[in-house]
């Protein structure tokens, strides 16, 4: 689920940023606003508003509230205690729903990404270069500092994608090194 919240905040984060511009220290003010935005706009992964999962029934904008509408005109008090004891009878049926779209989105954003995948895989002997780590740049360099390092041989193929590396004078380079932090060198 942690997913889930950090995808919330992320979206959350992107609107303080739009409301904000330069006005930066009044980001607490708009935190009410820009939550009541979030819960009430239909979520593509779901296909409902966090609101409706949460209370039932979907949420009044204030001008509905203060403003006469059509929908207040036509107010019926006993039709509407029926539609919404129905609308409460049939919330768990509405959350199985969110739950089964939410897994069949997921099921389909897997599938758009396993399509991309590569799978790459290096055999012993082969000659690779490694990803260069923030830590090893030179700072120097900033931007223009080297993405990729060395000249390696893989000394030992390991379980699950990792190797063990070493240089062209055979001395071993310690730790093991995930096939993402390796590339097949071109001469």
């Amino acid at each position: 689920m942690n997913g889930h919240v950090e995808s919330a905040n992320r979206v959350i984060l992107k609107a303080l940023r739009k409301k904000l511009d330069d006005v930066k220290g009044e980001w607490a003010d708009l935190i009410p606003e820009i939550l009541w935005s979030y819960n009430t706009t239909v979520q593509s992964a779901i296909g409902e508003t966090p609101f409706k999962l949460v209370y039932g029934a979907e949420a009044l904008i204030p001008v509905e509230i203060s403003t006469p509408t059509l929908k207040a005109e036509l107010y019926n008090q006993d039709k509407n205690t029926n539609t919404r004891a129905t609308d409460l009878d049939l919330i768990d049926e509405e959350i199985e729903m969110a739950a089964i779209r939410q897994q069949a989105m997921k099921q389909l954003i897997q599938r758009r990404h396993d399509k991309k995948v590569i799978l790459r895989t290096f055999e012993q002997g082969e000659l690779v270069l490694r990803k260069t780590e923030e830590a090893r740049k030179p700072q120097a360099h900033g931007k223009l500092a080297a993405n990729w390092e060395g000249l390696f041989r893989i000394r030992k193929v390991l379980d699950k994608g990792a190797y063990q590396l070493e240089t062209l004078a055979r001395d071993l380079i310690p730790g093991n090194w995930n096939v993402s932090s390796l590339r097949k060198y071109q001469s």
